[in-house]
């Protein structure tokens, strides 16, 4: 197997790099290895039967247009949320692509309304209430495809790839690259029922998102490609009822907060706020179960849910924190029988786990049925679990009841993008015609900087 441009990855990083190379008219030859399958095909079957089945390859986290599609399908349009791509390549270009950006997924079907801008002198009053608590408000207009809906935009974009002569090759395992002289060749791939072959490439694209950050990082270590490491988040799913989030859903929809609490001064802040939206689980490689959150357009429940994640800066000697962070979610999962914990927040300040019959009594049902009702703070670092605990006290201000005795805390949440690979802002990194993109990468967090990182990749190839 013979392309000009082989991306590992069918993530919004790979594929916008595709996408952006053929609105350029290039005539490269282009493939893309996808260890999943296509969007259509994606079903998570615990739709059906209740409860995880621990597929091999996820079909929430793997697949085409990769977890994005089966999250929420928020897109950020401020270049200040999404990870350190701005600081790589420039805060204006960013901008400029992000709004870019958002054009081809508005071209692709998604909903011309964006939240968090219509109500700028009650965002004033937020904000005013996130002074007074020490948390920090970052303004992010946002635009909600849905999960249901960012399917279909994504089946949209899949087809449009395939119509015009990308190929994809669903179900196939890229084993290693091909790596000679410090110039990458192109990758060593196993397709469906066959032995491992090489697919050579004149430019290799590694974009294979979160759950691909801790094989990438082994890649890293294997062939001397440059790579320092970086933060690592874990933390909390939290679900409170909507009524407690009543304001900040309708002024903002995702409240962004930032703080830094006592007495360690971890960054802690917000992410993937989901009004109406339900708890979810996602399962990693080697069966690593951790939560998420989805929100869609037409159904909503009772409930809205976000994550509150404490990050994590490593000094040496130290140098695996995705390992310390896969640790601590075995850990949980070990506590839960492979399932995701969920506890009160009232039991975890008086020092008792959660029992199932008191989740049935309370105010807020969960939306995640089979989370297992115990203890998180049996399996939570000391540090992370506190400085959890102050970042909703501290919320309480902003959004009273956010602290009440029945809200839920599910576990564990991690992001998995501590790997970050070292590159100029043309992406290049130590290896010659290697290229790293996407949340795998380090460097972007998220759906819309993932998908800037493919625009400004296929530019860039295209400039030679």
């Amino acid at each position: 197997m013979k392309t000009d441009i082989l991306i590992v990855g069918a993530g919004p990083a790979g594929i916008f790099t595709a996408l952006e190379l053929l609105f350029l008219g290039s005539g490269k030859k282009i493939a893309i290895v996808e260890k999943g399958v296509s969007v259509e095909e994606r079903a998570c079957p615990k739709q059906k039967t209740g409860k995880c089945m621990n597929c091999p390859n996820c079909h929430i986290t793997t697949g085409f247009s990769g977890a994005g599609a089966f999250s929420d399908g928020k897109l950020s349009l401020s270049c200040d949320v999404g990870g350190d791509l701005p600081e790589l390549i420039g805060h204006e270009l960013a901008q400029k692509t992000i709004e870019y950006a958002d054009s081809v997924y508005l071209k692709f079907g998604a909903d011309t309304r964006v939240e968090g801008v219509s109500h700028p002198e009650e965002v004033r009053k937020i904000r005013k209430k996130a002074i007074r608590a020490g948390l920090k408000l970052v303004d992010c207009p946002i635009r909600h495809m849905g999960t249901e809906r960012a399917q279909s935009i994504y089946r949209a974009i899949e087809q449009y790839l395939l119509d015009h002569g990308v190929e994809i090759f669903f179900r196939s395992i890229c084993e290693n690259l091909v790596i000679e002289d410090n110039v990458c060749k192109g990758a060593l791939v196993r397709l469906p029922g066959k032995e491992p072959e090489v697919f050579e490439a004149g430019r290799t694209v590694v974009a294979t998102g979160r759950r691909g950050a801790l094989w990438l990082e082994k890649l890293c270590e294997e062939h001397g490609i440059g790579h320092v490491p970086g933060t690592v988040d874990i933390g909390v799913r939290v679900e409170v009822r909507s009524e407690v989030m009543e304001e900040v859903n309708r002024i903002l929809y995702e409240s962004k907060l930032i703080g830094y609490p006592h007495p360690f001064k971890n960054k802690v802040r917000t992410f993937c706020q989901n009004p109406g939206g339900i708890v979810s689980q996602e399962n990693y490689d080697d069966n690593l179960a951790v939560v998420n959150g989805h929100s869609y357009k037409a159904y909503k429940s009772e409930n809205t849910n976000l994550a509150i994640l404490c990050s994590h800066n490593f000094t040496e000697p130290f140098n695996q924190p995705i390992e310390y962070a896969k640790k601590v979610g075995e850990l949980t999962n070990m506590l839960a029988n492979g399932s995701i914990l969920v506890q009160r927040l009232g039991d975890i300040l008086d020092g008792k786990r959660t029992w199932q019959k008191e989740l049935a009594q309370s105010n807020v049902k969960p939306t995640l049925k089979d989370a297992v009702a115990g203890d998180i703070t049996a399996a939570m670092p000391y540090r992370t679990m506190t400085s959890i605990i102050n970042f909703i006290k501290s919320m309480d201000i902003v959004v009273p009841g956010f602290a009440s005795a029945e809200t839920l805390l599910y576990s564990p949440e991690l992001k998995f993008y501590s790997n970050k690979v070292k590159m100029d802002p043309a992406f290049r990194t130590s290896v010659e015609n290697l290229h790293c993109l996407g949340d795998s990468s380090g460097w972007t967090r998220g759906l819309m900087m993932a998908s800037v990182m493919g625009i400004l990749m296929a530019r860039q190839i295209e400039q030679g």
